[in-house]
């Protein structure tokens, strides 16, 4: 799951965009109700064409696309594209007179490639249910596409050492965990349980080595910087230029280079790693979470399932866990957890209406019935960005379930706006050698801003020159 994070194909947008660029489309919604647990539906005589994209899932959306037509009449076909396959299947599919009704959008930035095959969202069933709005890609006043899963990123964070820091600690800062909602009380409570880290242990008798797991710059770890804390300062900057959000623009100016400082000191100054070591490999951030070495740990809802896995001899629970957005000093009181998914449900507005309808009346019962929300959660293994996955259909990574608490806090998801990265390889190479400098050897952070800004102009100009 790290090494996906790496790619292009680990995220898209979350959080709507900020831009047009769509051509029109009709709106129209299918005819279904939701009864009890299970959804009733009308779907007409349309049929549903879905093209999946993710291989993993084939069986378990083959089994749906059964179970419907078992219980409707309705003809589903499911077709699963090969893996590192899905945009030349979907575009020879789309040629084809039997195109797909269902298809999948990664970013806004496809939406100008598929302009003419977007329907309008805004009035589904599909809409109506999600429960971050942010979650879906919009043009032109229009929803393209709908996301159908999600993953999330920010600072994990053991609550049982934080609650027991606040209850047991006496010169502990906060006094309770609600207020750490900001980074500049983070830092203080960080700095504070580095500083007095044998006296918190005594008092807590816990086994802390400092607040933060070590900020690791070797290349299985730097992406976590250049990639997801870098992310951050792209977002808010691009949120301030009115500019898509996942798309980018040309070029960038810096301006929360000193917001990432601050993060970033934090990270290494409240930390028991070496800052001289950070780029040699040896240290492992998971682990010193794991075993309760540390409070806090940037990362990503993927590490859920390792540092709760009996096997791997961590002694972490899953009742220990929690995850706070990584506050920036930009607008703390509104952030939420960084959201991102490559997986946006989109329909055929080319299809025949009465295809369209019977399509969106099948995503409907996707999303509301038993059979539906079964294999979402506890078949594919996904987390289902509706309000109808509760209970035993609602995610089972704890990580995942604060997206939703932070949007019902009204919090705004922080999109993936790492994914407009220019030639992403050799942006991140040439942000991290002055980021080591600064932080292992005392180097300037004028360099560090510097690559960062003149970089991107660059890789952008030539990736976009091509």
């Amino acid at each position: 799951m790290k090494k996906k994070l790496l790619s292009v194909l680990m995220v898209s947008a979350m959080v709507a965009s900020m831009a047009a660029g769509c051509g029109d489309s009709t709106t129209g919604t299918g005819d279904s109700t939701q009864a009890g647990g299970d959804a009733t539906v009308a779907a007409g005589s349309g049929s549903v064409y879905m093209l999946n994209f993710k291989p993993e899932t084939d069986e378990a959306w083959q089994d749906l696309a059964k179970a419907y037509t078992d219980e409707t009449g309705v003809e589903v076909t499911v077709l699963t594209a090969a893996d590192g396959q899905y945009k030349t299947t979907l575009q020879a599919e789309l040629a084809k007179d039997e195109a797909p009704t269902i298809f999948n959008i990664g970013a806004t930035a496809d939406c100008a490639e598929y302009a003419d095959y977007i329907y309008d969202l805004a009035d589904s069933a599909l809409y109506s249910h999600l429960t971050d709005k942010s979650l879906a890609l919009e043009y032109d006043g229009k929803v393209a596409a709908v996301a159908n899963c999600y993953e999330c990123y920010g600072i994990i964070y053991n609550k049982t050492i934080l609650q027991s820091y606040i209850d047991n600690y006496e010169g502990a800062v906060v006094s309770s965990i609600d207020e750490i909602n900001n980074l500049d009380t983070l830092i203080a409570v960080a700095t504070d349980i580095n500083t007095n880290v044998d006296a918190v242990n005594e008092a807590c008798g816990t086994n802390l080595a400092g607040a933060f797991a070590s900020a690791g710059l070797d290349g299985g770890s730097n992406w976590r910087f250049s990639g997801h804390l870098a992310g951050v300062a792209l977002y808010y900057e691009f949120k301030d230029a009115g500019c898509d959000l996942i798309a980018g623009q040309g070029t960038v100016t810096g301006k929360y280079m000193d917001n990432f400082k601050k993060v970033w000191d934090m990270y290494t100054d409240c930390s028991a790693a070496d800052k001289k070591t950070l780029d040699s490999g040896a240290l492992n951030a998971e682990m010193e979470l794991g075993m309760g070495e540390a409070v806090f740990y940037q990362n990503g809802d993927w590490e859920f399932s390792p540092l709760t896995n009996p096997d791997n001899g961590y002694v972490v629970t899953a009742d220990d866990l929690s995850m706070m957005p990584i506050y920036f000093g930009v607008d703390d009181a509104n952030e939420g957890l960084a959201v991102g998914t490559e997986n946006h449900w989109a329909v055929n507005a080319k299809a025949s209406q009465e295809d369209i309808d019977a399509t969106l009346a099948f995503l409907e019962w996707v999303i509301t019935s038993d059979a539906g929300r079964d294999a979402i959660t506890n078949k594919m293994g996904l987390t289902a960005p509706f309000d109808t996955f509760t209970g035993e259909y609602e995610s089972k990574n704890g990580f995942a379930k604060m997206v939703n608490e932070y949007g019902a806090a009204g919090k705004t998801s922080v999109a993936w706006s790492f994914n407009a990265t220019p030639a992403v390889d050799d942006w991140r190479a040439d942000f991290i050698a002055p980021l080591t400098e600064y932080t292992e050897r005392g180097g300037s952070w004028d360099d560090v801003k510097t690559a960062f800004v003149d970089n991107w102009a660059k890789y952008w100009e030539q990736q976009n020159a091509q």
